[in-house]
């Protein structure tokens, strides 16, 4: 399933020759052919030299001899040795996957896209690679060559699925210019995209990404208008029965970005502008008081050229997810901070979560809830035992005892310890397990109290939920014999007990700061771990 994506998004980016790419790439002028390449048309390929250290998406370049040196340790066939080859040629040897700041986005996204495929299956490289992704502070100082290695073997890694995983829908020539190069002017990278090819049969596997193009086109029209001006404090406190010509000024923003259907531009406030004020306030992830406030103004006077800039990078980042294709599946979007489930019969169930802090960012990635553990006992993380727990045992020796914990054994200095099941237990009465190299995963808390706050980007890098008995009931419904009173029971009691999920449930973690709803509504968040701002940074050209 994960390849499908890989597959559609790429046929649907490269719309002229492999020199001649519109879109994320920008467009190489040194094409002498208007025709798609295959994989016998290599000898096209040709260095990009207008990739500068001052333009290029990455600042990390390789040379050619580290090239040819891995080609020759790895003793790559000649088929992939070329692609290697002609991959870092239209880059000018630029790196794909690592800036001086750590992984690119793409790096991440490969890496969740590949993991459970060839090279993860070297434990010592996939070991590796989990470090690096969970690695908030990694930084590579220019001319430093100890990455080298990871880069090349994740180029590799992306060209094993162009050959191997492509079920028929791409070939080897069209996957080189995936990763952006260099930076664009974000307009003319839209009016690329939007121009380029418009057939939805490319689309397969990737609907978010073609109903996300759709937006876009919304908001690069709006960005074409030079007498777009923000709106005043004079719009504050407005509600439902005001007149003013702050109104009128609401009203036809609305109407430029498709959120104000009516062609009314009068100075009343309606109950028809109540009424999409308040759809606009939800999916901005405001209030929906259907009242002008302050928030409410900060959002509207984000410029439509910052919106195309936001589309953009969320449209790049849909390339590196797995496809939800699910029906029934669990959705936790960590800047809209919320669970969602859907079913055959649409959205079903939502709550609030809170998710990663700064510097202990909750990954973007996807699995399978196999098993439920019912009052679980905490094995509590080395880092948390070292800068929290340690420092209060010195303090206060009768801490463990409180805290309903124990020593289970001793790793060097730092001890293993555990919070044994109880009210006070970190994860609450149950949590929900789906497999992977995190160690992530999605739990109830004691502490219900920190769900009212706006801000829940709190917790050491797992997904508390606000209702974990609800999730348990959808997690279990196929299992007769946990009915709803068999699961509050099994939560309110003090043993542990593990309940192996029969009809595993699908659940993806992303990080989406726009995207469209079942509806194919716009929705915005705030780029609260900063991801989008550094990657439009080395995406665009700014000017002023």
């Amino acid at each position: 399933m994960k390849h499908v994506m890989i597959a559609a998004v790429i046929g649907c980016l490269v719309t002229t020759s492999c020199n001649q790419v519109a879109g994320w790439f920008g467009t190489n002028s040194d094409s002498t052919s208007g025709q798609e390449l295959d994989s016998s048309s290599y000898a096209a390929f040709v260095r990009d030299e207008s990739i500068t250290q001052a333009n290029a998406y990455s600042d990390l370049f390789l040379d050619s001899t580290s090239l040819e040196k891995y080609i020759q340790d790895k003793k790559v066939d000649n088929e992939n040795a070329r692609a290697l080859r002609n991959f870092y040629l239209v880059r000018n040897y630029q790196y794909a996957w690592f800036t001086t700041n750590g992984l690119t986005e793409q790096g991440r996204g490969l890496w969740n896209l590949s993991s459970a495929d060839s090279i993860a299956a070297h434990k010592d490289f996939k070991n590796h690679m989990d470090s690096l992704v969970e690695n908030d502070s990694l930084t590579i100082p220019n001319g430093d060559t100890s990455f080298v290695q990871t880069e090349l073997s994740l180029t590799n890694e992306l060209i094993q699925i162009a050959h191997t995983k492509n079920n028929g829908l791409i070939n080897a020539s069209n996957f080189y210019y995936l990763v952006p190069s260099k930076k664009q002017d974000p307009l003319q990278m839209a009016d690329s995209i939007l121009k380029g090819q418009t057939d939805s049969t490319l689309y397969k596997g990737n609907k978010p990404y073609a109903s996300l193009k759709q937006q876009l086109a919304i908001y690069f029209e709006a960005a074409k208008d030079s007498s777009w001006q923000a709106l005043s404090s004079a719009a504050n406190n407005l509600k439902k029965g005001a007149k003013s010509d702050a109104v009128t000024a609401i009203k036809k923003r609305l109407q430029v970005i498709n959120e104000y259907t009516t062609a009314d531009t009068s100075n009343v406030f309606t109950d028809s502008l109540e009424t999409a004020l308040k759809e606009y306030q939800k999916r901005n992830g405001l209030a929906p008081t259907g009242v002008v406030n302050d928030s409410l103004i900060t959002v509207l006077n984000i410029t439509p050229q910052q919106r195309v800039e936001q589309i953009l990078v969320n449209m790049n980042r849909m390339l590196w997810m797995h496809p939800v294709e699910d029906s029934s599946r669990v959705v936790v979007n960590i800047p809209s901070l919320m669970l969602e489930v859907f079913t055959d019969s649409g959205h079903v169930v939502e709550m609030p979560v809170i998710v990663g802090k700064e510097g202990t960012s909750t990954l973007m990635f996807n699995g399978d809830i196999s098993k439920i553990v019912f009052n679980p006992t905490w094995t509590i993380p080395e880092s948390i035992v070292k800068n929290e727990i340690l420092p209060k045992m010195k303090s206060d020796p009768g801490y463990l005892k409180k805290k309903n914990m124990e020593i289970v054994s001793q790793n060097d200095s730092i001890p293993v310890i555990k919070q044994l099941p109880g009210k006070d237990n970190a994860l609450g009465n149950v949590k929900f397990l789906f497999p992977n190299s995190y160690d992530i995963y999605l739990h109830d808390t004691p502490d219900k109290t920190l769900f009212a706050r706006k801000d829940r980007a709190l917790s050491h890098g797992c997904i508390r939920v606000a209702d974990a008995e609800k999730l348990a009931k959808y997690i279990l419904k196929d299992q007769s014999e946990w009915t709803a009173e068999k699961i509050r029971t099994a939560m309110t009691g003090n043993k542990e007990q593990t309940v192996e999920v029969t009809n595993k449930k699908p659940v993806y973690i992303t990080y989406y700061t726009a995207w469209t709803d079942e509806n194919g509504k716009m929705n915005f968040r705030n780029d609260i771990y900063g991801h989008d701002k550094e990657t439009a940074d080395r995406m665009f050209t700014r000017t002023g």
